[in-house]
């Protein structure tokens, strides 16, 4: 039976690991979560933001082939959406700005993702 906290939350999957993203995204569709993307860059993630898409939490890989994911960590934060690095980055290389955003370290278990997931939804149900 799906998290009733996940039915319907609109997921925005923002990696470029392929096999990682696609994991992600059928466990979020197994507890009925409606997965945005996965897209692989931080331009496609930008232009979901810009084009208004309804986004209820962001997964975030902090590298996406090179290029950092904080400007969509920051129009996420600005819109006041909830958000997880899903990264193999240490905390120390994260900005200060993004000290308090929950971070999963690479290699992750997708149970360990859809866990702190729930725990991210919880304080921001509809």
């Amino acid at each position: 039976m799906p998290d009733a906290g996940l039915v319907g939350r609109r997921v925005l999957v923002v990696e470029d690991e392929y096999l990682l993203a696609t994991d992600l995204a059928h466990a979020l569709e197994k507890e009925a979560a409606e997965v945005i993307g996965p897209v692989p860059s931080v331009a496609q993630a930008m232009a979901l933001i810009a084009d208004g898409t309804d986004i209820h939490l962001g997964l975030l890989d902090i590298n996406l082939g090179g290029e950092l994911v904080y400007p969509v960590a920051d129009a996420l934060a600005a819109l006041g959406v909830p958000f997880l690095f899903v990264t193999g980055y240490d905390a120390r290389a994260i900005p200060p700005r993004f000290q308090n955003v929950p971070r999963l370290e690479k290699p992750v278990q997708v149970a360990a993702v859809m866990r702190a997931v729930a725990l991210s939804i919880e304080p921001h149900r509809l």
